[in-house]
């Protein structure tokens, strides 16, 4: 509940106001699966610290506050805990991988995927989607040339 103050002339929201609406908008997150509005939440715990250590502060500055911490909030998320969420070393670790040997566990031909297995997982599978640039029977043994997203470049393995 906003109250009024003396005067008529602003709102005064108390800091236990904050804390409900704080608390609230995280136990929303629950039922949203965005994980957005949980930044809100936290912003108006923020306001709640805030008129806990300054009881006058006025309504604008509640709101400021809220806003502020709120985008703060966001853009840590962004910056900081999600920066590393979508990053994968398939397709990037083509030098650490080239050269490794594994066996033929689907035919591969040119122009469609075949499969390889090798005996100690890489990049946590053991076995991979494969393409090569010749016909390659089931049973030989290849080495690693390129990885190219998911799949992998092979060729022949020199006897």
């Amino acid at each position: 509940m906003l109250l009024y103050n003396d005067n008529g002339l602003g709102m005064i929201a108390e800091w236990w106001h904050w804390m409900v609406v704080g608390v609230g908008l995280i136990l929303l997150e629950l039922a949203i699966p965005a994980f957005f509005v949980i930044w809100f939440g936290l912003g108006a715990v923020v306001v709640g610290l805030a008129l806990i250590a300054v009881p006058f502060l006025p309504f604008g500055g509640q709101i400021a506050i809220w806003i502020g911490a709120s985008i703060g909030f966001i853009v840590l998320w962004v910056k900081v805990f999600r920066a590393h969420v979508h990053r994968t070393r398939v397709g990037l670790s083509t030098g650490q991988f080239a050269g490794e040997t594994g066996l033929v566990t689907r035919e591969i031909r040119p122009f469609q995927k075949g499969q390889i297995r090798f005996q100690k997982p890489i990049l946590g599978a053991e076995s991979w989607e494969a393409i090569a640039d010749e016909e390659i029977a089931l049973g030989e043994r290849v080495h690693v040339l390129d990885v190219e997203g998911q799949i992998l470049r092979v060729a022949k393995a020199q006897r």
